[in-house]
């Protein structure tokens, strides 16, 4: 999620104990568990944990290493990276996709159908698909997040957005509701190692907040979604805010909706699931909701408005912001209308990533709640992998059907983290029994079989389960070998010390109440920081019945603080990891890759965002501090990149054959240097002032070689 809109209210009122009271209890008991065991031990106890460097010993192998010296902090309008290496400016923000089109230049007025045409704003989560096995390093299709908009960027020509307090002019409104969203775009290397977009490629598409989409799973034609636009609850308009990502085996993107509550506003009485989730109450975001009436069509933009009418469900929008909050499936071959899939929850999704897939076994996915005191989730399908529903790259195949098979059945879970260093999934189902006695359904008011509102009041199930509220669960990734999932935290300023009594929202005295979640919660195990503005990175391994194994990865902070448990140096430094990526490089070895989303705190002080990357492979057992990284065992962890002034690193992925690595920069102050120009050297500093545009960067070695090695 992107600082820019990122909402620092707390909705979960919870009296769930909170991961970093866990974290600070599991970390005295680990201290003390270490004192008395020696590595023979706790190989007993299943490896979790031991160095990478020993595992690697013990099968024969040579630990994989990092092959760039760390680059320095920077404050800078450009991107930063290592000596040998280029990194190339590609479609930035407005960006012509057809000839719908008209060319970019830094003075361009937006209009409805010029973005719907080009390259959306702010882009975050990314993933790149082959259009054939072959040549999947070279040519690829790039499905891209645009999360929101900065509209002095946007309206920058007329000197901003018109009447941003006021009514809205129905115009603005169309060109901003087709900046959000998602952009497909094929993508080629050219002759000289550069890379570039393919105008008129049949691929190239939107899917913004106005394109038609199913709902798909336990929630679509329920009651809950019943709205003047689709009566049988089966279709809705538009995704919005989507930040993270995910990808499935069948060759789809999974794009998640988060900051999405606050497009809407309701002027009267609230769901509970809406005030949990905290929609607005007096206006929405951008106003759009102002702009019905103005030569609209089919409701545009009166839908954004969900105060309830007199009448039916049917009659109003009352039910809208139930059909948002979901991970959404695309085909990014075809022109297939997307499908939100329901049975993956239900909140605002940072991302959505797959386990280790294996034949004959259900598939598992991985999600988080991106906000202060939220929880972690995990997706089981009920269908068991056949492998024989993942098709070649390309080629022509139903896959939104292959996408219902996996992800419209199956179970949803909430994660308990205990201080004893494991920890329970927690089924959200009709029938679960919350820690009171009552079934859940029961608890949350519904009907015995009411699967769909389960969905709907996800927070507040995961609630009542006794979840543990975590410090803004961000991006996950999973190592496919081993199957250790790694999940960022990023920071919770409304973490408070251990002992303290939570608060609640929506004026709440406890998490039973409706619509109630937590304000602040006290530290835990898994949470061990109050006040934590650097964040951290947790890992787990899975265990049978529905348990696992966890341990604190990584810690944040600057070099200097009290507080940096993991041994930072200048040259490693960082804070607010965000955005996550294990990127498998054979032999059972890897390099996870993280960035940040930071401000205001010392490492900002020394450096705008940037790339790091650590091999998890190659670390030796620690001093026992709290993390398996430490300062006895930090020389692989390395800072890689920088991004430029005011801006966030974040969507990561690299071609098959590693000779390029590719991150999106979002919110930049003051860049790319040549407001003109598409294609660009993305390690130029602008001459003066310029129109700001997020954009993807392409990095590669100038000797041709794999990156980071």
């Amino acid at each position: 999620m992107s600082r820019e809109v990122e909402d620092h209210r707390i909705h979960n009122e919870s009296h769930n104990t909170p991961f970093a009271d866990i974290v600070e209890r599991h970390l005295s008991r680990r201290q003390i568990l270490q004192g008395g065991l020696g590595v023979a031990a706790v190989s007993m106890m299943g490896g979790f944990g031991l160095g990478g460097s020993l595992r690697a010993w013990a099968q024969d192998k040579s630990p994989l290493g990092l092959g760039f010296e760390s680059v320095r902090g920077s404050r800078t309008d450009a991107i930063v990276v290592p000596a040998g290496y280029r990194a190339q400016v590609l479609i930035p923000w407005g960006t012509p996709l057809n000839g719908n089109a008209t060319e970019w230049q830094k003075s361009l007025a937006m209009t409805p159908q010029q973005q719907a045409n080009s390259v959306g704003m702010h882009h975050d989560g990314m993933h790149a698909f082959p259009l054939d096995s072959k040549t999947g390093s070279r040519r690829f299709l790039l499905a891209l997040n645009n999360e929101y908009i900065d509209q002095d960027a946007l309206w920058a020509p007329q000197g901003g957005p018109t009447r941003p307090d006021g009514v809205r002019p129905a115009n603005e409104v169309r060109t901003e509701i087709n900046a959000h969203g998602v952009t497909i775009v094929e993508i080629q290397r050219q002759d000289d190692g550069g890379w570039a977009h393919v105008v008129d490629s049949p691929y190239n598409r939107r899917i913004t907040t106005a394109t038609p989409i199913h709902l798909s799973g336990p929630v679509a034609g329920s009651d809950y979604v019943r709205t003047r636009y689709s009566a049988d609850g089966t279709r809705t308009r538009g995704t919005n805010n989507n930040c993270a990502n995910g990808y499935t085996p069948w060759g789809t993107y999974l794009t998640c909706e988060e900051n999405w509550p606050e497009v809407f506003v309701n002027t009267g009485e609230c769901f509970s699931d809406d005030a949990r989730l905290g929609l607005p109450t007096d206006r929405g975001r951008y106003g759009w909701e102002t702009a019905a009436g103005d030569g609209e069509q089919d409701d545009e933009f009166a839908r954004f408005d969900i105060t309830p009418g007199s009448g039916e469900a049917t009659e109003d929008y009352r039910n809208e912001a139930r059909t948002f909050g979901y991970v959404v499936e695309i085909d990014p071959y075809t022109q297939a209308t997307a499908m939100k899939r329901t049975a993956l929850g239900r909140f605002r999704h940072e991302g959505c990533w797959p386990g280790p897939v294996r034949a004959g076994e259900p598939l598992t996915f991985y999600t988080g709640h991106d906000s202060r005191n939220e929880y972690i989730y995990k997706f089981v399908s009920a269908a068991k992998w056949d492998p024989a529903d993942g098709p070649e790259p390309g080629s022509e195949t139903d896959r939104l059907t292959i996408g219902s098979k996996y992800l419209d059945e199956g179970t949803l879970y909430a994660a308990r983290f205990d201080e004893d260093g494991r920890g329970e999934w927690l089924a959200l189902t009709p029938e679960a029994l919350t820690p009171s006695g009552r079934t859940l359904a029961a608890a949350l008011g519904l009907e015995a079989d009411d699967a769909a509102g389960i969905i709907i009041h996800t927070c507040a199930a995961a609630d009542l389960m006794g979840a543990t509220p975590m410090d803004r669960p961000e991006w996950s990734s999973v190592d496919p070998v081993s199957g250790e999932v790694y999940f960022t935290l990023t920071n919770n300023s409304k973490r408070t010390a251990d002992g303290t009594e939570p608060t609640f929202t929506n004026d709440g005295e406890a998490l039973e109440a409706s619509g109630v979640g937590y304000a602040t919660a006290p530290t835990n195990a898994a949470n061990p920081r109050a006040s934590n503005e650097s964040g951290h990175i947790i890992r787990w391994r899975e265990q049978p019945d529905n348990r696992f194994a966890w341990e604190i990865f990584l810690f944040g902070s600057d070099a200097d603080a009290q507080t940096n448990r993991s041994g930072l140096t200048q040259s490693n430094q960082f804070a607010s990891p965000d955005g996550l990526w294990y990127d498998e490089r054979g032999d059972g070895q890897g390099i996870l890759w993280f960035q940040t989303d930071n401000s205001d705190n010392a490492v900002a002080e020394y450096t705008n965002d940037q790339l790091l990357a650590v091999v998890p492979g190659a670390l030796a057992i620690g001093d026992g501090s709290g993390s398996v990284l430490d300062a006895g065992n930090q020389n692989q962890l390395k800072r890689f990149a920088v991004g430029p002034n005011g801006c966030e690193v974040t969507g990561i992925f690299a071609t098959p054959d590693r000779t390029a690595l590719f991150i999106n920069i979002q919110h930049p102050g003051n860049w790319p240097a040549d407001g003109d120009a598409l294609s660009q050297d993305a390690t130029k500093i602008a001459d003066g002032k310029v129109r700001p545009r997020a954009a993807t960067v392409a990095i590669w070695k100038e000797d041709g070689g794999q990156v980071g090695v």
